[in-house]
C-alpha cells in the first residue's frame, strides 16, 4: 500500500511516499523542484558600450532614423545610382515592306456590272509552262513562319502524335486533307450551279455538315466571278490558287473556304489566312487574265458538326494592312532563298 503525502517548503515542494507492506513498513522520500532554471539572455554576450551611441541615436528619437531619402542614398552609394528605363512596349515592333509593291493594278479598268455575266472562271495550273517553278502562296507562308508560330505547331503535332501515335497521326492529318478537297469539290458545285439550298444529300456524307455549316453565308453570296483559278503576280512572280471570286452582300471579295472542328469566332483565330486572302487578291490585281480589281475579302470558317460558319470580312483598308505583311513574309522568303 502506497501512501503519498505533499509538504510545502521554502524552495519547492516535497513529496513524500510511504509504502507498507504485512511484513515490513520502510519510508521512501523524493524531493522534485518544479522551479525550472533561470534562462540566459541572448543579448547577455553583448558588447554593451560598443553599441550605446547607436542605442542612445534610436531611443532619443521618435520617429525611425531611417528614413527614404537616407535609404535611397545608402542604396545609391552600394550600388549605384537607379537607372529608370522605358518599359516595353505591349505590341511587338511593326515590321514594314522593304519596297511598298501597289496592291491595285492603276492601269485596270474598274469593275462594271457587265463583267459578271457568264460563268465564273477557272484557270486551271499548267505544269511545265513557265508557272511551275514560281513559288506559291501557301509555300512562301509556311516557310516564313514566325519561331512562336512554329514553337505552337510543332507542340500541336507532339500532342496529336501522343494521343494517337505516328501512324495515327498520319491518318489524321490524310482524312483532314481529303476531307478537305470533298469540300471545295461539293462546294464547287454548288456555286456553279447556282443552287445554293440544294440538297445535300447528292454530296459525300463527309461534307454534309460543313455544307449545311455554310448554308445562311451562300444566301449572300451573288455574281460568281472565279471558283478555283489560278492568280499569278506579273511583277513579285508568285502564284496562287483563288477559291472564289464573288460578291458577298453586294461587295465583290476574294473568299478563302476554310473547314475546322473548332470554333473560330474571330478574325485572330484564322492566323495566317488573312495574309493569304491579300495576297490572293493582291496576285489576281496584277494577273492579265482577270480585267477587273478586287479591295475586299472574305474569310468564311465552315465546321463538320454543321455549326453556322463564321464569316470574317476583310475591309480594303484591312487588305492594304495584310498586303503589307505579305510583302514583309515575300521579302523574308527571297532573302532565304
Amino acid at each position: 500500500m502506497f501512501i503519498l503525502k505533499r509538504v510545502a517548503s521554502g524552495g519547492g515542494i516535497i513529496m513524500r511516499i510511504s509504502q507498507c507492506t504485512s511484513l515490513s513498513v520502510s519510508y521512501l522520500s523524493a524531493c522534485y523542484c518544479l522551479r525550472s532554471p533561470k534562462r540566459r539572455s541572448p543579448y547577455s554576450s553583448v558588447d554593451s558600450e560598443r553599441y550605446s551611441s547607436l542605442v542612445k541615436s534610436v531611443m532619443s528619437s521618435r520617429v525611425s532614423s531611417q528614413t527614404p531619402e537616407t535609404l535611397q542614398a545608402e542604396d545609391e552609394h552600394v550600388y549605384g545610382p537607379v537607372i529608370k528605363s522605358q518599359m516595353p512596349s505591349t505590341k511587338p515592333e511593326m515590321r514594314v515592306p522593304k519596297t511598298l509593291h501597289p496592291f491595285l493594278h492603276c492601269d485596270k479598268t474598274p469593275e462594271t456590272e457587265e463583267l459578271e455575266s457568264g460563268h465564273p472562271a477557272r484557270i486551271l495550273l499548267k505544269r511545265g509552262q513557265g508557272r511551275s517553278h514560281l513559288p506559291s502562296v501557301t509555300r512562301i507562308l509556311q516557310q516564313t513562319l514566325s519561331p512562336e508560330q512554329i514553337f505552337y505547331l510543332e507542340r500541336w503535332k507532339k500532342r496529336m502524335i501522343a494521343e494517337l501515335g505516328e501512324e495515327g497521326f498520319k491518318e489524321y492529318t490524310q482524312n483532314l486533307f481529303r476531307q478537305g478537297k470533298l469540300f471545295h469539290s461539293a462546294l464547287e458545285d454548288v456555286l456553279a450551279s447556282g443552287a445554293a439550298g440544294s440538297e445535300t444529300s447528292k454530296h459525300p456524307p463527309e461534307v454534309e455538315g460543313y455544307l449545311q455549316s455554310i448554308s445562311h453565308i451562300l444566301e449572300d453570296v451573288t455574281a460568281v466571278r472565279a471558283i478555283e483559278s489560278t492568280v499569278q503576280h506579273d511583277t513579285l512572280s508568285y502564284l496562287g490558287i483563288v477559291d472564289c471570286v464573288a460578291r458577298y452582300r453586294g461587295v465583290l471579295c476574294v473568299i478563302d473556304w476554310k473547314t475546322s472542328d473548332k470554333q473560330k469566332p474571330f478574325l485572330s483565330n484564322t492566323y495566317d489566312n488573312p495574309v493569304q486572302v491579300a495576297a490572293y487578291a493582291g496576285a489576281l490585281n496584277n494577273d492579265d487574265n482577270y480585267k477587273y480589281q478586287v479591295e475586299n475579302g472574305l474569310i468564311v470558317v465552315a465546321y463538320k458538326d454543321g455549326a453556322p460558319a463564321h464569316a470574317h470580312q476583310l475591309s480594303s483598308e484591312l487588305m492594304l494592312e495584310y498586303w503589307n505583311k505579305w510583302l514583309v513574309r515575300f521579302e523574308e522568303f527571297t532573302e532565304q532563298r
